[in-house]
C-alpha cells in the first residue's frame, strides 16, 4: 500500500480499528512522502525499469546462477550469458539480479568478471550486467521527520470568550464551548418493543454505531434486605459482546464492557420497586476480511440474566425490550452548522468537563497556508468529531500494549505481523486528519461527542510538515539512477560518476538551515550526528551553499568537491537540514 489515508466518517474496519490507516504507509495520509521509505522504493522501481529491454527480451525463463551456499544470480537476456566472463563487447542485452539469502552474513560472490559485495539478505539489480545500479539493504534516501506545530490563524478570531479555560489555544479557538447533554435510552423517533435480544446490525441497518435496549426489573423488599445483609450487589451478566457495551440503572452509568465477544459481568445498584435496565451497544467497526465476515454480527449473543438474588437467577433473554437506534443529536444533526437550533446548548463550565455522554462545540479559524491540518485529541476518551458537518471520524484515547515491542530492529529473514513494532505503552492514535477542503477562512464549527469523559480544554489545531531531513551517502555508493538515463552513447559508464547526496523538503517548503554537515568519518544517524576523528572542515559551508534557500538540493559525495581530509580512508558526507514555509524568514548563511 503506497498511501496512508484516513477512515472519516463511520468507515473505519473493524473490530476496534482506529480511524487512521496510515500504517507507516510510503505516502502518509497527511499526503507527504515519509522516507526514506518512499524514496527506497521509488529507486528500485527506477532500477527495474532500467532492466526492462532485458526483461522483455529473455525466451522463456531466466539463466539460474549458484554463486554459493545462500547466494544465487537470475540473469535476464536476449541470448546466452557466458556468466564467467566480462559483459564488456558482447552485444548482449543483460541485467541481472544477485541475492543473498543469509540472514546475518555479507558475502562476496565472482560472475561477469568482477566481485560483487552482497549484504545479508538482500538483492543487488545489474540493469546491463555489469554496474550496480540498486541494493534493497542500502539505503540512499533522505530521512525525514514530521512535525506538528501551530501556526497563524489565517483570520484573526472574533469570538469572544464567555469561559476562558486553562489549555485552550486562543489562537485558533474561539475560547468559548457550549455543551449539550446526550439522552440515555429511548430518545423517541422509531423506537419500538418487542421480546428478545435482536442482533444488532439487523436492527440498526448500521445507520449508527449505537443500539439502546430497556427492559424494566422490579426489585422486592425482600431483595433488597437480602443484598443488604449480605454486603453484597446483584451482577448483570451477559456471555458476550462486541465491541462495546454500556450499563446503565435508573439514568446512571454502572460499568462497560470492551471486547470481541467477551463476557461481560457488572454488579448493578437497584432499589425498591421498578427499576430502568439500559444496555447500550456500540459497534466500532465491521469485520472487513477474512472468511464468513457476514455471519459475524454485533451487539449480544447469549443469555442475559441477573444474578445474585434471593429466589434464584432472572433471565432477560426473553424480556420485552424496548430499541432505540442512535443517539438523539446524532439523528438531530446537531454537529451540522444548518442545525444548531435542533439542540439546548449551553456555556461549558468546569463540572462539564470529563463528564460522559456529552456533546461539545466550539468555533475556529483555519490555520493561514497549505500544509495538511491536524487536530490533537488526546485529551478525550472515546466519541466521534465532526468538522462543518463532516465527520472526521471516530477517536478513542486508547494505549498500546507496553510489550511486543523489540530494543532493536533487523528486518532480514521473513515477515511478521509483530516484526519491528514501535511505539509500545503510547497512545495509539492522539491526531486525526482534517483536510483542508472542509474548512473556510474561520468560523468553522467543531463538533464533539464524548461517551466517556474528556478535556476539550486541551484540544489543539495543528499543521503538518516536514520539519528535518537528513542523510548520509558514501563515496563507495552507487552513482545516481538519473545517470543511466543521462549516458545514453555506447556503454553505460556510470562507474565514472560520484555518488550524490539529495534532500529536498515538501512543495511550498525551503532549505533554511543546516544544522549539521560532515565529510570524513561521521557517526551516529538523523538528529545524533556528531563529527568522527576525519573531518573536512569546508563542509558546512559547501552544503550551505548549494541547499540554503532552495527547495531541494544535490551534492556529490567526492574528494573533489570537499578535498580529501584523510588519505585510503572511505568517507561518508552526512547533512541534516530543516526545512520552513517559504514565507519564513531566511536564516542568515554567515550566521550558520
Amino acid at each position: 500500500m503506497y498511501f496512508g489515508g484516513t477512515n472519516f466518517a463511520r468507515t473505519a474496519g473493524g473490530p476496534l480499528q482506529i480511524t487512521s490507516y496510515d500504517y507507516d504507509a510510503p505516502v502518509n495520509e497527511y499526503g507527504f512522502l515519509r522516507q526514506p521509505k518512499w524514496g527506497h522504493l521509488k529507486d528500485l522501481h527506477t532500477a527495474i525499469k532500467l532492466c526492462e529491454p532485458a526483461l522483455i527480451a529473455v525466451d522463456g525463463s531466466p539463466q539460474y546462477v549458484k554463486l554459493g551456499s545462500m547466494q544465487e544470480a537470475h540473469v535476464y537476456s536476449n541470448g546466452k550469458v557466458q556468466t564467467n566472463r566480462s559483459m564488456t563487447g558482447n552485444g548482449l542485452i543483460c541485467s541481472a539480479f544477485l541475492a543473498n539469502i543469509d540472514e546475518h552474513k555479507y558475502a562476496s560472490v565472482w560472475i561477469f568478471g568482477k566481485s560483487y559485495n552482497l549484504p545479508p539478505w538482500s538483492v543487488s539489480i545489474l540493469p546491463d550486467c555489469e554496474n550496480v545500479a540498486f541494493n534493497t539493504a542500502r539505503v540512499g534516501a533522505q530521512t525525514s521527520i514530521f512535525t506538528f506545530e501551530s501556526g497563524s490563524p489565517s483570520h484573526s478570531s472574533r469570538h469572544k470568550p464567555s469561559l476562558l479555560l486553562p489549555g485552550v489555544h486562543g489562537s485558533y479557538f474561539s475560547g468559548t464551548w457550549w455543551t449539550s447533554k446526550e439522552i440515555f435510552g429511548t430518545w423517541g423517533g422509531e423506537s419500538f418493543a418487542t421480546q428478545g435480544i435482536l442482533e444488532h446490525l439487523n436492527v440498526t441497518k448500521d445507520t449508527s454505531d449505537y443500539l439502546w435496549y430497556t427492559t424494566s426489573v422490579n426489585i422486592s423488599d425482600e431483595d433488597v434486605r437480602f443484598w443488604s445483609s449480605k454486603g453484597d450487589l446483584p451482577a448483570l451478566k451477559i456471555d458476550q459482546i462486541r465491541d462495546v457495551a454500556r450499563v446503565f440503572v435508573n439514568g446512571e452509568l454502572a460499568g462497560s464492557q470492551v471486547g470481541h465477544w467477551v463476557s461481560l459481568k457488572q454488579p448493578v445498584q437497584f432499589v425498591q420497586g421498578l427499576n430502568k435496565l439500559t444496555l447500550l451497544s456500540e459497534i466500532v467497526g465491521l469485520q472487513n476480511y477474512g472468511a464468513f465476515l457476514e455471519k459475524d454480527g454485533a451487539g449480544f449473543r447469549g443469555q442475559v440474566k441477573l444474578t445474585g438474588l434471593p429466589n434464584g437467577d432472572i433471565d432477560l433473554t426473553h424480556s420485552v425490550w424496548t430499541y432505540q437506534v442512535g443517539l438523539k443529536g446524532e439523528f438531530s444533526m446537531i454537529y451540522a452548522p444548518e442545525k444548531q437550533a435542533c439542540a439546548e446548548w449551553s456555556g461549558m463550565q468546569i463540572d462539564d468537563i470529563l463528564s460522559p455522554f456529552t456533546w461539545y462545540k466550539t468555533m475556529f479559524d483555519a490555520p493561514k497556508g497549505t500544509d495538511p491540518v491536524a487536530i490533537y485529541l488526546g485529551s478525550m476518551g472515546k466519541g466521534q468529531a465532526w468538522v462543518n458537518g463532516n465527520l472526521i471520524g471516530r477517536y478513542w484515547s486508547l494505549v498500546a500494549p507496553e510489550s511486543g515491542c523489540p530494543t532493536s530492529c533487523n528486518y532480514p529473514g521473513a515477515y511478521s505481523e509483530s516484526k519491528c513494532q514501535s511505539n509500545c505503552g503510547m497512545p495509539t492514535q492522539s491526531w486525526y486528519h482534517i483536510p483542508r477542503e472542509w474548512l473556510q477562512e474561520s468560523d468553522n464549527l467543531l463538533v464533539l461527542f464524548e461517551e466517556t469523559g474528556g478535556d476539550p480544554s486541551k484540544i489543539s489545531l495543528e499543521v503538518q510538515y516536514t520539519k528535518t531531513i537528513c542523510s548520509r551517502i558514501s563515496e563507495s555508493y552507487y552513482p545516481p539512477l538519473s545517470a543511466w538515463s543521462r549516458l545514453t552513447s555506447g556503454r553505460v559508464l556510470v562507474d565514472t560518476i560520484a555518488p550524490e547526496l539529495r534532500l529536498r523538503c515538501d512543495d511550498g517548503h525551503l532549505i533554511t538551515k543546516i544544522t549539521f554537515a560532515s565529510y570524513g568519518t561521521p557517526s551516529g544517524g538523523c538528529q545524533n550526528f556528531s563529527e568522527g576523528k576525519c573531518h573536512a572542515s569546508s563542509t558546512l559551508a559547501l552544503v550551505s551553499e548549494a541547499c540554503v534557500g532552495n527547495n531541494e538540493c544535490a551534492i556529490s559525495v567526492s574528494n573533489d568537491v570537499f578535498g580529501d581530509p584523510c588519505r585510503r580512508v572511505v568517507k561518508d558526507l552526512a547533512v541534516e537540514a530543516e526545512c520552513s514555509p517559504s514565507s519564513a524568514t531566511k536564516e542568515p548563511r554567515a550566521e550558520m
